[in-house]
Parts: C-alpha cells; structure tokens; sequence
C-alpha cells in the first residue's frame, strides 16, 4: 500500500513547483549553450591558426582543445530536454559550420584539385583525360592555381615542367596524375564552378561545404526523431541528441568546409540513403547509396548495415542491384566522353598510400603490432569477413546505421589511414547511432594527420593514436555489454 505524502515530504505539490527541477533544466540548457560557444570560438580560432606547415605542435594543441570542449559540450547536451536540444544541436550546426569559413583551406590542398576538374569539364573536356601538368590544358591555367617564379615559395606548391630557366608550379597535388574523383563528384566540382563568381576562389565550395555538413544534421535529426516515434521505447533508440555528434564535431568544420572535402556530399547521402532503408524503402534507400558510393566509392563499405537481417535474396538485390545501377549509369556519360580511363589514378593511389607495402606509410599498424607485417593484410581481410558476416547475420534492420557504424569502424581501426577527412563518414554514422566511442577513431585521424608532422616519428603517434582508440571503443562496447545494450 502506498503511503499518503505528508505535509513535511520533499516532492509535496504540482511537478512544475517541486524544488530543483525548472532550475535544473535551464542550468543544463545554459551549459550546454556555454560550452557551444566556448567550442564555436575555439574552432575559430584553430582555423585561423596556419600552422600545418610551420608550427604543427602549436596547431595540435588547439585541435586537442576543439575536440575536448567538443566532448564537453556533447556532454551537457545529454541532460537537455530534447525540444531544446533539437533547436540547439541545429544552430550550434550553423554556428560550428562557420568557423570553417573564416579562412583559406588550412591543411589540405584537395580544393584545389576540385577547382580545376570544374574548370576542366566547363572548357568542354573531360577531367579524366589529362593531367594538370599536361601542356594540352595550358590555355586554362591562371597566376591563382598555377604560380610562377616567387609565387612557388610555397611549402605546398609542386613543381611542373617549363622552359628552361623559368620556374612553374601549381597548388593542386599530384599534377602529373589523373584525377581519381569518382563521376558525382565530378559533377559537384562543375555545379561549384558553374555558381562560383569571378575571383572567389575556393569560398564557394567552402561555403557549399558548410550548407551540406548543416544538411546533414537535419537530415539525421529527421531519422532520429522517425526511429524514436516508430519504436516507442525507452532504450534510448532514435535519440535526436545524438545528432550533436556530426552537428558539433571538430572535424566537420575543419574538413568539410575550411577544407571542402567532397566527403560531406557523400556522407550526406549515405545518411539519407539508411534512413530510406530504415523505413523500408530499399530502392530509394539504395538509389541514394550508390550516389553515395559514385561521389568516394568509399561508402561501398556501408553496404553490409544497409542488408542489416536481410535473409532473402530477392531482399539482398533490392539493395545491391540499385546501387550498382547508380553507380555505372553515373560513370557512363563520363566514360563515353572520355579517351582515358574514368578510373585514373585509383590503382596509383591504393599503392601510394601503402595499401600494398605496409610498412611503408604505417598502414595497418595495429594489426603490425600483433603480427608479421606479411600477415597484414590477410588478417585484415579476414576480420572485415568476420565483422560483415556478423553485422548481415545479427544486424538490425530497423536501425542499418549500427551495423555500417562496425564495418566501417572496424575498416579504419585495421587499415590506420593516415587522412584525418576519411573519418567525415563514420562520424556521420556515429551521430545516427549513438555510439560516441567511435568517435575516437576520427579523433586518431587527426592526431596522425596533424600531431605526427610534430614528432620524429610519425608513425608512432599514428599507432599511438589508432591504439588508445581501440581501446575506448572496446571500453565502451564492454559498459553497453554490462547494461544490457548492444
């Protein structure tokens, strides 16, 4: 039998008059909005730092600072009523997006590369069949993506062949290769060339940066908010909170909009194509993935999530099938175009970037601390194995972000890449499930792309780095464990 309440007890009165509770809502709210801004001001100024080339020590501490205030901020946003944090998680996403605005790409000269495959394909001609440095596009070149004589002083100028005593250069990297875009970006980069007016550079596809990564946070407030109404539950499923993980993220304002990796355009789909999966409607769903897969081929490796319990193989091809056909429809109208292969340089880069020679460029470093460097690779492919056939066996196919949340984590756990801006889709699969600890694998990126240019030895800080973040995940997925999550 329930006790009646006396006079004397601590909860006598309506709910909205009990001591504490309004009080303690606004403190939560006014905290979290103090930390957000505290975070926004800070991202600025770590934009504002030019330090990659000449002071990267200096430029770590500030990204070290940007992502524990981000910690702290998405903190406090936990203990905030949702209808509130929906509004705040939303303009905090436009407030944080600016700050990669507030000057020229810092540590990445990808943009440029963007630019001048728009400029390319606006001249009429395919950006797969020439390289920057070929002489055959000298008509297009300018004083702003192709300096001369002072003007290649820069640390990130490469040099490009020109008459003998004359010096020439360009910003764009890798100028004797093709390009390796896949078809929509390429799109993207002649749209971004199209809108862009005379003189502004590389603002524009910053600016489109900054409209895709806000994009993208609505995008999963409204999955969020769907999957928590659909479910009913109080497993904390659909948590529109959640979405703070992409929305605030150090990484997307330093990446997909200072930087301007095309990324965040594949990212964005990939968050709307599970959402459409999700809901069971496998052929838009798909439509959108192989849009996704067609703008950095590496979405591809969502695809285990998107066939999360899927047991029939008509179920399978209602996945598979679409994103295929995505994929070479928007390869076509290039490859009929083009005289050279709309591959590029792909192979190059896999080898470039150590894929085949583990050792050359700390690939597959945590693996490397286990076993013999020959055995990198076929225990990487054997644990993608595993790790795919759990998530198409046990994964959920109401919530297809968790399963694409492990095969991509566990991807970048095993092969250590050394881009911080790779880690743009997992962070977008972080804030759809919920699972923060993921987090600090992006966290590793950066520490190996910024921090390792301040050590001796790089690759150590790579390990180091990819290592403490193996172990939070395995701390985190072991306290959900304990509580009964999955």
């Amino acid at each position: 039998m329930i006790s009646p309440r006396t006079p004397n007890s601590s909860t006598t009165g309506p709910p909205s008059a009990r001591p504490g509770r309004p009080s303690g809502t606004r403190s939560r709210t006014v905290l979290a909005t103090v930390l957000l801004a505290a975070l926004t001001t800070t991202l600025a100024l770590t934009v504002g730092h030019d330090g990659y080339h000449a002071d990267p020590a200096s430029l770590s501490w500030w990204y070290a600072a940007s992502w524990l205030l981000f910690g702290a901020a998405a903190w406090a946003l936990r203990k905030v009523p949702v209808r509130q944090a929906v509004v705040l998680v939303l303009v905090g996403s436009a407030a944080v997006a600016a700050t990669g605005l507030v000057a020229q790409p810092r540590t990445s000269t990808d943009a440029y590369r963007y630019a001048w495959d728009g400029r390319v394909q606006a001249a009429g001609i395919s950006p797969y069949d020439h390289t920057p440095a070929d002489p055959a596009l000298a008509h297009l070149r300018d004083d702003w993506l192709f300096p001369t004589g002072s003007g290649c002083a820069g640390p990130d100028r490469a040099r490009i062949p020109a008459p003998d005593g004359q010096t020439h250069c360009t910003r764009l990297n890798r100028p004797a290769v093709h390009t390796i875009y896949p078809p929509v970006a390429e799109a993207y980069f002649y749209g971004i060339e199209q809108l862009s007016p005379p003189g502004s550079r590389l603002k524009v596809f910053q600016i489109a940066g900054a409209a895709l990564s806000v994009a993208v946070t609505a995008a999963a407030l409204r999955i969020l908010t769907r999957t928590r109404t659909r479910t009913r539950t109080s497993s904390g499923w659909g948590d529109p909170r959640t979405a703070v993980y992409w929305a605030w993220c150090p990484a997307v304002p330093v990446e997909a909009v200072n930087n301007a990796h095309v990324d965040v355009l594949g990212a964005l789909f990939t968050v709307l194509g599970l959402g459409l999966v999700a809901s069971r409607h496998r052929l838009g769903g798909a439509a959108l993935l192989g849009a996704a897969v067609a703008t950095k081929l590496m979405p591809a490796i969502v695809l285990p999530g998107a066939l999360s319990g899927v047991r029939r193989v008509r179920d399978a091809a209602a996945v598979l099938v679409p994103v295929a056909a995505v994929t070479l429809l928007a390869y076509l109208p290039y490859a009929l175009a083009s005289h050279a292969s709309v591959l590029g340089y792909l192979s190059g880069y896999v080898e470039e970037e150590g894929y085949g020679d583990a050792a050359s460029r700390n690939r597959y470093a945590l693996l490397r601390l286990l076993l013999p460097d020959t055995w990198a690779v076929p225990a990487l492919v054997l644990g993608m194995l595993l790790v795919t056939a759990h998530v198409l066996w046990r994964g959920d196919p109401d919530r297809p972000w968790n399963g694409a949340l492990y095969v991509t984590g566990t991807a970048f756990l095993l092969l250590t890449p050394g881009y911080s801006w790779y880690a743009l889709l997992l962070v977008a699969l972080v804030a759809l499930s919920g699972r923060w600890e993921w987090l600090t694998v992006a966290a590793a990126g950066a520490a190996a792309y910024v921090a390792g240019r301040a050590f001796a030895s790089p690759g150590t800080v790579s390990t180091t780095a990819y290592a403490c973040a193996a172990a939070a995940v395995l701390v985190g997925w072991a306290g959900r464990r304990r509580k009964g999550g999955v």
